[in-house]
């Protein structure tokens, strides 16, 4: 067999093992859409009552842009951040299940099946922007409808949901129980989003806050959204960057993950 063909069959069994656990992930997720809609709450909750009453105050400067608007992509990060922190829960539950333990002997290469997690919960993620939308626009906020910015918003979606599913899995893998998983779980989501521009302008921040912002692979999330969703919206980072650092971030939790995984079912 050539080096080609070899390529050319690895490759292909990389992607189906990738799709074969994204299409599972699918199929609960059409089964069973309760999560989906309970997770619309809580941004809707965000834009219409914090929004709503700071952008009347007018206490924090956001430049050209009106504060709703610009918690608005803040706002969306935040719901893919919260669905996807929590999707190491269901990795343990499979565990307990003996369902690990199946893909573990299955020659399906490791990286595959932590890319078809990271792959179904950008559904999820996907479907948390759409919401997102239908909100800002019965708010009135100057959301940029043009397909070009759609198209970039669902890319940095899709790479923000990978990161931190990916994240939330390497958490799994560390900590093995459910219980201890959701109490870590709820430590972590605060201090991100917190600590991040999501929800006012990282001039405003102390020095030492700004600097841990810039670890947080939240603040970029936000930033590539805040270019892309709102008109007038501007990205500090600009978007390759943006796009870059969550990548990054991406590829070095993958590996991480790919050592971890076998370690969930010892």
């Amino acid at each position: 067999m050539s080096i080609t063909k070899l390529l050319s069959s690895t490759v292909s069994a990389y992607l189906s093992a990738c799709y074969a656990i994204a299409d599972v992930e699918l199929r609960k997720l059409i089964r069973d859409p309760t999560e989906l809609i309970s997770r619309a709450i809580q941004p809707l909750l965000w834009l219409l009552v914090f929004g709503q009453v700071l952008s009347r105050v007018r206490a924090i400067d956001t430049g050209q842009v009106g504060y709703l608007a610009f918690m608005t992509p803040g706002i969306l990060a935040q719901s893919v951040l919260f669905s996807a922190i929590f999707y190491g829960i269901s990795v343990i539950w499979e565990r307990d299940l003996g369902i690990v333990h199946k893909l573990l002997v299955s020659p399906a290469n490791r990286g595959a099946l932590i890319v078809g997690k990271a792959i179904s919960a950008d559904f999820r993620g996907i479907v948390q922007a759409a919401v997102i939308y239908l909100i800002a626009f019965g708010l009135g906020v100057a959301v940029r409808a043009d397909l070009r910015a759609i198209a970039g918003v669902v890319l940095v979606v899709t790479l923000g949901a990978a990161v931190f599913a990916t994240f939330s899995l390497v958490i799994a893998c560390a900590v093995k129980t459910r219980e201890r998983f959701m109490g870590i779980g709820q430590v972590l989501t605060m201090p991100l989003f917190f600590a991040s521009n999501a929800i006012y302008p990282l001039q405003l921040m102390p020095p030492w806050l700004r600097a841990i912002s810039r670890l947080n692979p939240l603040t970029y999330f936000v930033d590539a959204l805040r270019g892309l969703m709102i008109q007038g919206g501007r990205s500090v980072y600009g978007f390759a960057w943006d796009c870059l650092v969550m990548f990054g971030v991406f590829l070095v939790l993958l590996m991480v993950a790919v050592r971890a995984y076998p370690r969930l079912v010892r």
